[in-house]
Parts: structure tokens; C-alpha cells; sequence
């Protein structure tokens, strides 16, 4: 440098920058003093001041003083002279090098206890002044919420001082020389730091010089195209080079005057995050190069330049919303600052964090609103701030515990100008809440617990906001590396969940996200957390399905991870019915609909989805309430499944990206594995082994004997367990008529078996006996076999008798059915009712059952016989006339079949023989009788003919 550069005259700061690193060591104070000319106190405990880079004063006016900082010295720079400390060199060292206050003043923080040392006590809150948008908001509505301290921008924006006042010349050479560094090449340090001062100091002749101004607005382009240019070519530790400072102080020298060089275009952006990186990515201070190094012959040390760069660099972020009247300068800068925030490395999220909280600060202090507000990610901020306030390294959270007062005070005052006319009510109750909420705690407590900031935040957030929130909380979770802050996240999430789950709009989004962020946590704890705050939305009627549906909508078998939420699922006990039903309900839809070439893959799902529930065995009590409907509904799935594979479900489109559904996955086994899991969650192990011991699982599996299967867990029920077997028989009297065959045959076979108990004999005859007529008329053999056996077991019931009586004409007519079963099933039937028939009916059984003589199904053969021999037993004197010749053309078949090489029928064709002689008074030769071939005694034969022609000419 060829020479002392000209001194730059510099107003005072706007709210004071502070370090970015409270970690950083303080400068020994000469002699504690009070400091702040506008700051006042009952007590210097209670007066929490806080350390400045900036040795520049602060306008005096009211300022709640928020710090955060247990058991730490907080400093302030002295009373004395400051107004432009950033020209008192080090000592070697030139004007251009910038340095801190050394006379400073340190005062011990206030106690833990003394809940009334920041002002954010809501004692002062009446004093918000109402604004034309604050419609009938009155002080009483709002009381004892803090007051928002307003200082008038005239007393402090930047003293604009000069060494001399420019005139038109001066402007014209300025701008000449300007002109001359655009098109040039800046190589000397002097000349870098010559063009960025002429900058500033043109930027100071606005607006009163059109010249100048017409001049900056023409080379916009060129002045931030300058900038990136000196950003870039700074080395990587550049915080021992004053161009990086005067970068900052030119770009705010333009912001004073509205002009804004990182607003509005994609080049200011880009300079925006040059500059922004420039400063937070800086290496730790602690591992910084020595300036010797660099600047040889310098003896300032690297924390006094570190503090005067960020110094600068708060400066300049303060410099772009002190006139933010609509919030949108603030959109901006925490986006660009927010992923520092969320940095991996502790240095960056505390200067980050300590960034943000000096322009909250500003902000805050400057406060003056106007509609419409633009910054549209409230919720955003105050999750990250809140994330911070948990972080493990002290310095961050500490900073952002002061971001998050200044932040409320924001937000309320935000809240009071934009809320609707019609939500004056709602309003009042949130600030009410706010109020009760922070009186639990002290205020040290409240900023240091994350959980606790939800609480508060989530009475003023809208839905959203509350959504920005939870995706925001949501993506640090998968970007935080700490477990610590990992577990904040998770309690964070709670809390908003927990206080404000009604009023979330955008449920499908945060599902899908919390889904696919499962498998990226590894803390079990952490799940665990996730795991409930899928629980309370599910938990909420409103979102239940939502909630469902999102976690369905995956391949099956569940991956672990979404197999233990759905395992280990935190429900109150109201709720634990509601969620399970709504379960249920989704299977039993699939079931209602009608036939489809393919299967619901929501179908499979839920059966999944049941399965991972019971064998948790979280919603126990659920689980036995609906016990029959969790039953019933499975043995359908059980029938709708056999025989199909994953090829046969409809399963969507990109579920299955990567590879193929295994052959051995089928929706069969797990609809079995669920069932088996019900009975053993429900304490049904009796019937559980009976189904083992038996082959029930094969025999539920197979297409032909799926309905024995149903049978004999259904026996098994009502044999071990009668009270659940009639819980179940009352929940299916609606449930028969539900659904395709498959899903009738599977109620309707279980339904039939239950008849068997007592209970049955309760039932109204439409619920049973006409249902059976119904099944009885139907054209599928399965429903017919179903409705005769379910008569056969209700013919044991007396009172059910003569209903049933009603319905022999319906049950003759099956006597000529092709299927075996359902014949047998018929005479059995008829068996029980023949003495009760009239005699016309029972002379059309008789000739049907005589047709049947020599059937070649040997137990249809036999019954017909055993329901033959019944039935003339049952003939009254007065009408033995009437049957004597169809008992007469009997005699010789069943003589016939007396030799048939079926012993069954043989025997039994000697047994009827034997009533049909009686009805005849006849007394057969014991011949008959014989169970020899005839051919091994041909005199045999010879008696039994004599005997027949000899009876039968009697008879003629």
C-alpha cells in the first residue's frame, strides 16, 4: 500500500452486531460499568447488556435486553467516546484496519430464578399500539403480552458524514473515477478498497443528487458484478483483509439509501450467497492462521479482526429490513442464511444463528408494519430457530434463545395486523394461551426447552405455517447428524402436534415425508418419537384415513421399520377402537365390492398391516372389543386369497421399483399369519391348537374344503370359548347378506355351526330360519348344503320345529339333487319331521325315496332306505290303504338288496324288510334274514319265493 487511505466518516450501528461466536474469549475490562445510555434498571443484576463488535453506540431509547447465557460475563462497550471506534487503529497498524473497542465493561448475569429479568414477562404486553389493521383489538385483549418498542428511523439511521459537502464537480469526478474501476483491472489492495469507498461515498449523495442517483440505478449491474468480482478474488481467510469488510459496509451505505445490491435479480442473489459464505464459512476462529502470517509486522489478533468482519457483516444484514415494512427483505435473508443453519459443523450454525438473531434484533427494534406482509415462511423460521435452541453446542443455542424472544415479539405483532375481523375472537383466546403458557415457566427455561417454544408459537400459527413447521422439523431431523438434536426435533414435533393437531391441512405431505424418512433414522428414540406423532394424527378422526392410507401405500411385507410404527403404535385408549375399525373397515370394502379380474392391493395391505398390529399387541383392548368383526372379516380374506399370487393384485404403479414381488410372498399367507396372530393376541389358544392338530390352516387353504375348515374353528369356538362363539354369532346376523359368494359362503359356513348353541332358540325366525329358506333357494349347492345343515341343527331346537315344518315341501324337492351332500343332508332332515307330515306329503317322499332304491351313491341308497322304512312307521291305521301297494312294490328290491356286497345296505335292506312285514302283518321266513350269498343255499331261495307267491296271492 503506497499510503494512509482517507478516513471514512461512519454513523452509529443500528442495533449493535455482537459476535458471532460467544465462545470467542472476551477482552479484559478495565472496570464494570454500567453501559447504554437508553438502558435503565431497578438493579445491575438485572440489567442484561450484550457484548458489541461494533464500538459505534447505540441511539438511546427502550430495549427489552434478552440474553440467554447462564453463568457467563456479558459485555458491553464503554460510555466513553465510541462514535467511531472502527477508526482507532491497532497499534502498527494502518486507518484502513479496523479494530474493536478494547474499554469494555462486563456485568454478571441475573439469576436462574429471577423469572422478571427480561422483559418478555408478560406484564408489559398492554402496550402494543393499535394500527388502522388492528380493527377492535383493545389493550384488554392483548394484555400482558411485552410491549413492542418502536425508535424513529431518523434517529438511527447512519450519521451520513463527509469531509465535505460534494458538489456537482465533485459528483461528476466521482462518478468518473467509478466508471474508470468498472472497466479496469483492481490489482492493489488500495485500489479495491479506493473503489468500494467511492461507492459508498456516492451512494451518500442520495437522493438529493439526480445525478448520482440516475447514475446508480443505470450501472446496477456493473456495481454488483464489481462486488462478486473483489468477493471472489478475497482470499479463503480473508478475515484479516479489510476488503471483505468494506464490501459489507458499501452494500449497506446503499441499503441506508433503499438501494438494495442483493435484491432482484439472479446476480444479486449470487452475490448475496458470495458474501453470506464469505463470512459463515470462514474457518473456526480457534484455527485460524496467525495474521503475522499474512500481514506481517500486524499485532492485532485474529479474534478482534474476526469480530470487526462480522461486525460488518451484521451491520449489513440489519442495514436490509430496518425499512421492512412488509417483511420481505427478511423472506429473503433467511433463506439464504437457513442452510448454515442447519450446517453440520458447530462455528457455522452458531455464526448463522448469531446472524439471524441480530436481524430479528433490528427488526424488532424498528418494527413498523404494513400490509400486505410478504414473508410467508414464518413457520420455517420458527422451527429452525426452535431446532437451534436445542442444539448441543451451548453458544448456538444461547443465540438462538435470543433470536426466539425478538422473534415472538415479531410474530405477535405480525399476528395483530393481519388477523381477520372475523377471527378477533380466535385471536384473543391465542394471546390468553400465550399469556397462561409463558407464566409456567421461567423465561430462561422456556428459551432453553424447544418443546416448551412450540406451545407458545403454535397459538399464533396458521395452518400453514404449523405445516411449514412440521416440514421443516421434518427435514432437520433427516439433516441432523447430533442423536441429541435429533431427540429435540422429535419433542418439538410432539409439542405442535400434540397442541395444534386439529388444525393441520396438508396431513397427506407430512406422511409421505415422515415415511420416507423412516429408514434414514437410526436412533430408536427418535422412531419412537416419529412413531407417536404418527399416533396423534392417526389418532384424529380427521386424519385417520389419511394417515392409513400414506402408510399402506407400501410394499408388503412391510420393511422393519415401518413394521415396528405400525408394532408399536401409541393410542390413547379411546382411540384404539376408532383406528382399528377404520382398518377393518378398508378390508371389508375390498369385500363389499363387487368382482374385479384383479385384488384390491389395498386388500393385502391392511391384512399386513394387521398382522404387524396384533403381533405388537399395542391396541390390546381394541383388539378384543372387535374380536368377531377381526375375525370374520380375515376368514374372508382367507377365501377371497387362495389360490391367487401377487401377480393377481392390483398392486400400483412404481410400489415395486427395483425388483419383483417374491413367488413365496402370497396375499394367502398373510391373511393366515394375521388370523393365526388374532387368536393367539386374544388368548384363543385351545382353538388355535385344535386348528393345528386338525390341518385347520391346510384345510382353510384349500379352494374345496375351505368351508370345513371354517367349520371346525367355528366348532372349536363355541366348544372352548362359548361367550366370544356368541358375540360372534350376534355380529354376523348383518354381516351374512354382505359382499360376493366368497364372502357369504365364509359368514353364512360359520354363522350355520353356531346354530348349534342354545343361543340360536333367541333369534327371531327371520334372522335365522328364513335366512335359511333364502340359501335354500338359491341355485349353488354350497348355500344349499349351508342352509340344510344349519336346519339340521335347529331340528334340535323345539321351538324352532315348526318353522322349520314350513319348509319340507322346499326340502322333498331336494331329494333329487345330483350332489350327495345335499340329499343325505335333506333325508336327515326328513328324519326328524316324519311323523309330523300329512299323509299326502308323506306318499310323494315315499315314492321319491323308493325311486332312490339302488342308487349308485351307497349312503344316498341306504338313507333313502332308513327315511323309506321311517316313513311307513309313521303311516296312521286310516291311511295304511292308501300306502299298502307302494309298501308291496318295495318288497322285492329290498329283498334284492338285502345280497348287495355293501354290508350297510344289506343290513339295512333286512331292516326294512322287516317294518315293511309288520306294516303287512306278514311274518318273512328267517331266510331273509341270512346274511349268506343265496347261492351257497339254493333251498333258501326256493323258501323265500314260496313264501312271497303264496303271500301275494292272499293279498290278491
Amino acid at each position: 500500500m503506497n499510503g494512509p487511505l482517507p478516513r471514512r466518516g461512519r454513523g452509529p450501528l443500528l442495533a449493535g452486531p455482537r459476535m458471532a461466536s460467544t465462545s470467542l474469549p472476551r477482552a479484559t475490562a478495565h472496570s464494570p460499568k454500567r453501559v447504554g445510555r437508553g438502558t435503565q434498571s431497578s438493579s445491575p443484576a438485572r440489567r442484561l447488556t450484550r457484548q458489541r463488535h461494533s464500538s459505534e453506540q447505540v441511539p438511546p431509547g427502550p430495549e427489552p435486553q434478552a440474553d440467554f447465557r447462564s453463568g457467563r460475563w456479558l459485555q458491553e462497550g464503554s460510555g466513553g467516546d465510541a462514535r467511531d471506534s472502527r477508526q482507532a487503529p491497532c497499534a502498527g497498524m494502518g486507518s484502513r484496519h479496523r479494530i474493536c473497542s478494547q474499554e469494555e465493561a462486563v456485568m454478571p448475569f441475573a439469576s436462574d430464578s429471577d423469572s422478571g429479568s427480561v422483559d418478555l414477562q408478560l406484564g408489559n404486553l398492554e402496550d402494543i399500539k393499535k394500527q388502522p389493521s388492528s380493527l377492535e383489538l383493545t389493550d384488554s385483549d392483548i394484555s400482558e403480552i411485552p410491549r413492542l418498542h418502536r425508535e424513529s428511523l431518523t434517529d438511527t439511521s447512519r450519521h451520513l458524514t463527509h469531509q465535505g459537502p460534494l458538489d456537482e464537480v465533485g459528483v461528476e469526478q466521482l462518478i468518473q473515477s467509478i466508471q474508470e474501476f468498472f472497466n479496469g483491472e483492481l490489482k492493489s489492495e488500495l485500489e479495491k478498497l479506493t473503489a468500494l469507498r467511492s461507492l459508498s461515498s456516492l451512494s451518500r449523495t442520495l437522493p438529493s443528487e439526480e445525478t448520482a442517483e440516475s447514475f446508480i440505478h443505470s450501472h446496477i449491474a456493473d456495481i454488483v458484478h464489481l462486488l462478486s468480482t473483489l468477493v471472489e478474488k478475497e482470499p479463503l481467510k480473508s478475515v484479516f483483509s479489510p476488503g471483505l469488510q468494506e464490501v459489507f459496509i458499501t452494500v449497506a451505505d446503499f441499503s441506508y439509501q433503499d438501494v438494495y445490491l442483493l435484491f432482484g435479480s439472479e446476480d444479486r442473489a449470487d452475490l448475496f450467497s458470495l458474501v453470506t459464505k464469505s463470512v459463515i464459512a470462514l474457518p473456526s476462529i480457534k484455527t485460524l492462521t496467525h495474521p503475522q502470517e499474512i500481514i506481517p509486522g500486524g499485532s492485532c489478533n485474529s479474534e478482534c479482526l474476526y469480530r470487526q468482519t462480522f461486525q460488518a457483516f451484521a451491520e449489513m444484514l440489519q442495514s436490509l429490513v430496518i425499512k421492512d415494512r412488509h417483511l420481505e427483505n427478511l423472506d429473503i435473508i433467511f433463506k439464504h442464511m437457513d442452510p448454515w443453519l442447519q450446517s453440520d459443523k458447530g462455528h457455522e450454525r452458531e455464526r448463522g444463528a448469531a446472524s439471524m438473531t441480530q436481524v430479528l434484533k433490528c427488526l424488532f427494534k424498528h418494527l413498523s408494519l404494513q400490509l400486505p406482509v410478504q414473508f410467508q415462511r414464518l413457520g420455517h423460521l420458527v422451527a429452525q430457530m426452535a431446532l437451534l435452541c436445542g442444539d448441543p453446542l451451548k453458544e448456538v443455542a444461547e443465540e438462538a434463545a435470543e433470536g426466539m424472544h425478538y422473534l415472538l415479539h415479531i410474530t405477535l405483532r405480525l399476528k395483530c395486523i393481519t388477523y381477520d375481523r372475523k377471527n378477533h375472537q380466535s385471536l384473543k383466546r391465542a394471546v390468553k394461551k400465550c399469556r397462561e403458557l409463558l407464566e409456567l415457566y421461567n423465561i430462561k427455561q422456556f428459551y432453553s426447552c424447544p418443546f416448551r417454544i412450540a406451545q407458545v408459537f403454535e397459538v399464533f400459527l396458521n395452518s400453514n405455517e404449523l405445516y411449514q413447521f412440521v416440514m421443516a422439523t421434518l427435514d432437520g431431523l433427516k439433516k441432523l447428524k447430533h442423536p441429541h438434536m435429533q431427540w429435540s426435533a422429535g419433542k418439538l414435533l410432539i409439542a405442535l402436534v400434540k397442541n395444534a393437531q386439529s388444525r393441520f391441512e396438508k396431513v397427506p405431505e407430512i406422511m409421505g415425508v415422515i415415511c420416507a424418512l423412516l429408514s434414514t433414522i437410526s436412533q430408536p428414540k427418535v422412531r419412537q418419537q416419529i412413531t407417536k406423532i404418527v399416533s396423534l394424527f392417526m389418532s384424529r378422526p380427521k386424519y385417520t384415513d389419511t394417515v392409513i392410507d400414506h402408510l399402506l401405500c407400501h410394499p408388503v411385507p412391510y420393511e422393519r421399520h415401518l413394521a415396528e410404527m405400525w408394532r408399536t403404535l401409541e393410542v390413547e385408549l379411546p382411540k384404539m377402537t376408532w383406528i382399528l375399525w377404520r382398518l377393518l373397515r378398508k378390508l371389508q370394502k375390498c369385500h363389499d365390492s363387487g368382482t374385479h379380474e384383479k385384488m384390491a392391493y389395498v386388500a393385502v395391505a391392511v391384512t399386513d398391516a394387521l398382522y404387524e398390529v396384533f403381533v405388537g399387541n399395542r391396541l390390546r383392548a381394541a383388539t378384543f372389543r372387535l374380536f368377531p368383526q377381526l375375525l370374520m372379516t380375515l376368514l374372508v380374506q382367507v377365501h377371497h386369497t387362495i389360490g391367487l399370487t401377487m401377480s393377481d393384485v392390483a398392486i400400483p404403479s412404481g410400489l415395486y421399483p427395483e425388483q419383483e414381488v417374491s413367488s413365496e410372498v402370497t396375499p394367502l399367507c398373510f391373511a393366515i399369519q394375521a388370523t393365526k396372530t388374532l387368536l393367539l393376541r386374544t388368548f384363543c389358544w385351545q382353538e388355535f391348537n385344535i386348528m393345528e392338530k386338525n390341518k385347520g390352516w391346510t384345510l382353510l387353504e384349500g379352494k374345496d374344503c375351505h368351508l370345513q375348515g371354517v367349520s371346525l374353528l367355528a366348532n372349536a369356538l363355541l366348544e372352548r370359548n362359548h361367550l366370544l362363539a356368541h358375540k360372534v354369532m350376534y355380529l354376523l346376523v348383518p354381516f351374512l347378506n354382505r359382499g360376493n359368494d366368497k364372502h357369504k359362503l365364509t359368514s353364512v359356513g360359520f354363522f350355520v355351526e353356531l346354530l348349534q348353541s342354545p343361543v340360536a332358540q333367541r333369534f327371531p325366525s327371520i334372522y335365522c330360519v328364513a335366512r335359511l329358506k333364502d340359501w335354500l333357494l338359491l341355485e349353488n349347492d354350497p348355500f344349499k348344503i349351508l342352509a340344510l345343515r344349519g336346519l339340521c341343527y335347529l331340528t334340535r331346537q323345539k321351538e324352532m320345529r315348526e318353522d322349520i315344518k314350513s319348509l319340507l315341501p322346499y326340502i322333498l324337492d331336494l331329494l333329487c339333487e345330483s350332489d350327495e351332500k345335499i340329499v343325505l343332508l335333506a333325508i336327515q332332515i326328513l328324519l326328524q319331521f316324519v311323523r309330523m307330515m300329512d299323509f299326502t306329503t308323506l306318499t310323494a317322499m315315499m315314492r321319491t325315496l323308493f325311486s332312490l332304491f339302488g342308487d349308485v351313491r351307497p349312503d344316498v341308497h341306504r338313507s333313502s332306505m332308513t327315511l323309506f322304512g321311517a316313513s311307513i312307521k309313521s303311516v296312521k291305521y286310516r291311511d295304511k290303504k292308501g300306502v299298502e301297494s307302494q309298501v308291496l312294490d318295495s318288497l322285492v328290491p329290498l329283498l334284492l338288496y338285502s345280497q348287495d356286497d355293501n354290508d350297510a345296505i344289506a343290513a339295512e335292506s333286512r331292516q326294512v324288510l322287516t317294518i315293511c312285514a309288520r306294516f303287512l302283518k306278514w311274518k318273512l321266513p328267517q331266510a331273509v334274514y341270512c346274511k349268506d350269498p343265496w347261492f351257497i343255499n339254493p333251498s333258501d331261495v326256493t323258501t323265500i319265493c314260496k313264501f312271497f307267491k303264496h303271500a301275494q296271492d292272499e293279498n290278491f
